[in-house]
């Protein structure tokens, strides 16, 4: 009983963190830290129960052998329908970390050779931290997208995602039309603030091709504000927000699903109170872009799990020591 007792704790926690401030990265780890501890009392009472264990084994053949196969499989798909960056290669490169991790486990084996042992052992450990972090994160993310307010916005706030050829392309088309729908259920007509600025490759402004999208489909033109500086999601914010009247609260910013929970993250760290509500992706842009979120935030704190990390790291090299 004594991981279902600390998964407790850890729920107890996370349900305080989010109580006091929802937007906090901890409020992921301690949910994360509960959904682990709950996992382990589960391995711990399979024991007791043929049909558990056979559940647990097949869950554990989908993570070490199919999700990596499945990652690969996704970044060839975004590599063929996306531009070529290495952002958009994400899935690709997790899933060939964790298919190497898994040979390079079942390579080595037990051995008795404990200068084999450590550096593999290191390996293991760094990788398992990094997909807890990510389990963490992901699990937060779709929690997190559940526990805004539904209506009763003064502003709402899109933020910009790039243009194709000039255009509003699918993903910021999303955005724009959530945002529509939320202010055709608000009675007083919120003003909207269409965020982005002109990228290099870009013959306009996101905020201008925003709002010619917002006009064509009925918005009036004095419900619309363009903010065309900002290249990134905290200018995305501060820059909008700057251009609103204090009245204008409570506010609202739509983004795409993936993009919600660090949306939120950096809005608590500008000191910006608002909600974040998110727009529908195309399923198969969505894990790149969790993992491309995740890669931001991790870098964000990065001091922090670059010191987890190396001490992780370190465990099996003290082992020699024994």
């Amino acid at each position: 009983m004594l991981y279902a007792y600390l998964a407790a704790v850890a729920l107890v926690l996370f349900v305080l963190g989010v109580a006091k401030e929802p937007r906090r990265v901890s409020n992921a780890v301690w949910l994360g830290t509960a959904a682990l501890f709950a996992l382990l009392e589960l391995v711990v009472r399979a024991h007791e129960a043929p049909w558990l264990k056979t559940v647990l084994g097949v869950a554990f053949v989908v993570v070490a052998m199919i999700l990596p196969v499945a990652l690969i499989a996704n970044g060839v798909v975004m590599w063929r329908r996306e531009r070529h960056r290495l952002r958009n290669l994400l899935s690709l490169l997790a899933g060939a970390g964790l298919a190497a991790t898994a040979v390079l486990s079942l390579a080595t084996g037990p051995s008795t050779n404990p200068w084999l042992n450590a550096p593999v052992g290191s390996v293991v450990f760094v990788v398992a931290y990094a997909a807890f972090l990510f389990g963490c994160f992901l699990l937060y993310s779709l929690v997190y997208g559940r526990l805004r307010r539904r209506r009763g916005f003064a502003a709402i706030i899109v933020l910009g995602a790039g243009l194709a050829n000039g255009q509003v392309p699918p993903l910021l088309a999303a955005r724009l039309d959530r945002a529509i729908r939320i202010f055709r259920k608000e009675r007083h007509g919120p003003l909207i603030v269409v965020s982005g600025g002109r990228g290099p490759d870009e013959t306009r402004t996101e905020a201008d091709a925003m709002r010619e999208y917002l006009v064509d489909r009925g918005i009036p033109a004095d419900k619309i504000l363009t903010e065309d500086q900002a290249t990134t999601t905290e200018e995305n914010l501060r820059l909008a927000t700057a251009l609103l009247p204090a009245n204008r609260r409570p506010l609202v910013a739509v983004t795409s699903n993936y993009h919600v929970f660090r949306t939120a993250v950096t809005a608590r760290r500008l000191g910006l109170r608002l909600d974040v509500a998110g727009a529908p992706t195309a399923r198969y842009f969505l894990p790149s872009a969790f993992l491309r979120e995740f890669a931001a935030l991790v870098a964000h704190y990065r001091l922090t799990n670059i010191a987890a990390a190396g001490l992780l790291a370190l465990i099996p090299w003290a082992m020699l020591l024994d």
